[in-house]
């Protein structure tokens, strides 16, 4: 049981590391064509940038049915862990951040200030730094911290 635990944490938290290196090389990158619609936002519900969820589910469906299949062993927690970032995800970026479904408006705290800050500065036209998802660079967080009303 720990073990799947383990599992199902380190592959949430890997896939922080791989939304961060699809974003700055890929996205930004020669899949731009996709990304750029995300960053030009003129209010249509879906956007190109979307297939971004279809190409990370993939590996998520691939292990929970391979793994459901053979007795719920590694590959299972393996895809739940990045089910489960892919959920976190969306709820943070597209429903939080872009309000893409409206829920979460006066929800706050320290830590979504924060990275949210990071995230908006990242769309700033030119702006070639803050590709991480849920976790932004240590300096937002710190500076968040450091405001006397949290």
């Amino acid at each position: 049981m720990w073990l799947n635990i383990f599992l199902v944490v380190l592959f949430f938290f890997f896939m922080e590391f791989v939304a961060w290196f699809s974003h700055k090389y890929i996205m930004h990158g020669f899949l731009w064509i996709l990304h750029k619609d995300h960053h030009i936002r003129d209010g249509r519900k879906l956007e190109h940038n979307d297939w971004f969820a279809v190409i990370f589910a993939i590996p998520s469906i691939y292990c929970i049915v391979s793994g459901s299949m053979a007795g719920n062993d590694y590959r299972f927690y393996i895809g739940l862990g990045i089910a489960l970032y892919g959920l976190a995800y969306f709820l943070f970026h597209d429903v939080y951040v872009h309000q893409r479904v409206k829920l979460f408006k006066n929800f706050s705290n320290r830590y979504l200030r924060a990275t949210v800050k990071a995230h908006e500065e990242h769309h700033i036209a030119g702006n070639h730094k803050n590709y991480g998802f849920l976790i932004a660079p240590f300096i937002y967080y710190k500076n968040e911290f450091r405001k006397k009303n949290g």
